[in-house]
């Protein structure tokens, strides 16, 4: 078996380096398969292992998040179905006790048309949750535009208009 004539003269250059030379040689080749050990093998290891905890405070926030709202789907879907009519009350009681005079209620069939006009953020976010809850509906279309409010709390409103899906009658 011959070798390539570029290896032959590698061969023959290194049998002429003196010992000392050889040896520096030696080390700098240990250096560069150290620095490559490193780089692709111990670092990213290192570095996920400095990452882990904080990662897994991340999933187990994230974790109690989801068994949280599973707990509110189960104890939602455990509720007795209401009527269109009990649906309609609450939906009326929680507009005009949340929203007030910045929300004008229509109904058309088993939808309700809610108009907000200067709507606080905060009020329409507490209204919706009791729409969802108190009057088992939900948003079956949203036109809604922010509009930055210097007096309000929070400096947002909201115009525009909420369809809401009713139980059928």
């Amino acid at each position: 078996m011959s070798l390539p004539p570029s290896i032959l003269s590698l061969q023959a250059r290194w049998t002429q380096l003196a010992a000392r030379e050889k040896t520096l040689l030696g080390l700098a080749a240990l250096l560069v398969l150290v620095s490559v050990l490193w780089l692709l093998i111990l670092a990213p290891a290192l570095a996920t292992l400095r990452t882990a905890d904080a990662q897994a405070r991340v999933l187990d926030a994230q974790l109690q998040q989801m068994r949280a709202m599973q707990t509110q789907a189960q104890a939602l879907q455990q509720q007795p179905a209401l009527g269109f009519d009990e649906a309609l009350r609450a939906l009326t009681r929680a507009t005009e006790q949340t929203l007030g005079t910045t929300a004008r209620l229509n109904m058309a069939g088993d939808r309700a048309s809610i108009t907000l006009q200067g709507a606080p953020a905060d009020a329409l976010a507490q209204w919706l949750v009791q729409a969802r809850l108190n009057a088992r509906s939900v948003p079956a279309e949203a036109r809604l535009v922010r509009a930055v409010a210097p007096g309000a709390p929070g400096g947002a409103t909201w115009n525009g208009v909420l369809v809401m899906q009713l139980p059928a009658r």
